[in-house]
């Protein structure tokens, strides 16, 4: 067996399945705001094109993907990103994958070379995929502390030119998971500089980027930075997007990777050894998906309406903010946060999860202690009752 299996954390949610295990919640309908997977109704016009084209599960997909599906992602970045049309070619600069999460991980063991005194970088709390793929890669995770007095991102001004020096792939989560908070663009200008001084990848997880708040303001990512640098081979750069949570996808496993030609040309030879391409009729659904924004503006609609309500039953008794964009909380605990989440279970049969589960202890501090992530993916009705429980719960605490 691979030895470094054995340095791997368990999953926040078998933590929490640990912590809860015994306890007999209240005699309520049961309310899980625990779990990030979008709940709203998946549109009906990529379920039709599915249906439209199920011949194609006769034929194999190649791992590159269908041009057609690259040239719609293209587009949607140039639409979206304001990149200058033509920048991204659809043969070099994007390739389909099966979600985000198998990409981070696949493309963490294509880019890594194999170095314990190597480093990958990530934002602490963080997606926990970042921390795996690193530790099964033979390289060591270097967690970055995303605290208040930093707008809940990394303080990236505190990292040593050593670490700069020892990283390898620096992963950026804007939207954050959980934070929600946004990387500015200033940001990300400096950090494609230190990339380029010191000679690492950018990774950007970008899969909460269409769950904002403002429809004037889309914000920016990497590839927008990119294009205001004049940076038009994306050197270092790699962008990460997925239909899961802008299209109420989850189950369709589709994203894609765009960015770097050269590094993008090494991934596609790994994924082909890797064997995952998407299957056709996934790819055309997807086409079907990027080239439609009108279900993407309600999905955000819902959502705004979910944050407004929950935040109005929330503030008054605990101290929580709305996030620039994503679908989660992130409050601070009056207690021990996974105590909070263990009798909020047991009182009103409400799950969330533990800010400490999603984070790492660094220095004796972790920066999620005292905090709880609340995913309002339910709909409406039920995100609202369960934000009266815990209002409740703190009340009667």
């Amino acid at each position: 067996m691979n030895d470094a299996l054995n340095l791997l954390q368990p999953y926040p949610f078998e933590k929490l399945r640990a912590l809860l295990a015994g306890v007999t919640p209240a005699d309520l309908p049961p309310i899980a705001l625990s779990i990030g997977e979008p709940k709203h109704r998946s549109p009906e016009f990529v379920a039709q094109t599915l249906r439209e084209n199920l011949d194609k599960m006769a034929v194999y997909p190649t791992t590159a993907g269908l041009i057609e599906l690259r040239q719609a992602i293209a587009t949607w970045c140039e639409r979206r990103f304001g990149v200058p049309s033509g920048w991204l070619e659809a043969a070099r600069h994007v390739l389909p994958v099966n979600g985000t999460r198998e990409a981070l991980f696949a493309f963490t063991q294509t880019v890594a070379q194999r170095d314990t005194d190597g480093l990958i970088l990530s934002p602490n709390p963080f997606y926990q995929i970042y921390e795996g793929a690193a530790l099964l890669a033979g390289v060591t995770p270097h967690y970055l502390p995303c605290l208040d007095q930093h707008g809940l991102n990394p303080d990236f001004d505190a990292v040593t030119d050593d670490v700069w020096k020892r990283c390898q792939i620096l992963f950026l989560c804007s939207p954050g998971n959980p934070t929600g908070a946004l990387v500015p663009m200033a940001t990300l200008k400096k950090l494609i500089a230190l990339a380029d001084e010191h000679d690492f990848v950018i990774a950007a997880d970008e899969c909460y980027s269409e769950l904002y708040f403002d429809e004037e303001s889309p914000p920016p990512g990497l590839l927008t930075a990119c294009a205001e640098l004049g940076r038009s081979d994306f050197k270092r750069c790699v962008v990460f997007h997925s239909l899961s949570k802008r299209s109420n996808l989850p189950g369709l496993r589709s994203g894609f990777v765009a960015g770097d030609a050269d590094i993008l040309k090494a991934f596609l030879l790994y994924r082909t050894y890797h064997g995952c391409a998407m299957p056709i009729q996934t790819q055309l659904a997807s086409i079907a998906a990027w080239n439609d924004e009108a279900h993407v503006a309600k999905n955000r609609a819902l959502y705004r309406e979910k944050f407004a309500a929950v935040l109005d039953i929330l503030q008054p008794v605990l101290d929580v903010t709305r996030p620039d964009g994503s679908f989660y909380l992130w409050p601070r605990t009056p207690i021990d946060d996974a105590r909070f989440t263990r009798d909020l279970y047991a009182e009103q049969h409400v799950t969330v999860v533990p800010g400490s589960y999603l984070s790492r202890d660094v220095g004796g501090v972790n920066p999620g202690a005292n905090r709880v992530r609340i995913a309002l993916v339910a709909p409406l009705a039920e995100c609202v009752a369960g934000a009266e429980r815990i209002r409740t719960f703190v009340q009667h605490g």
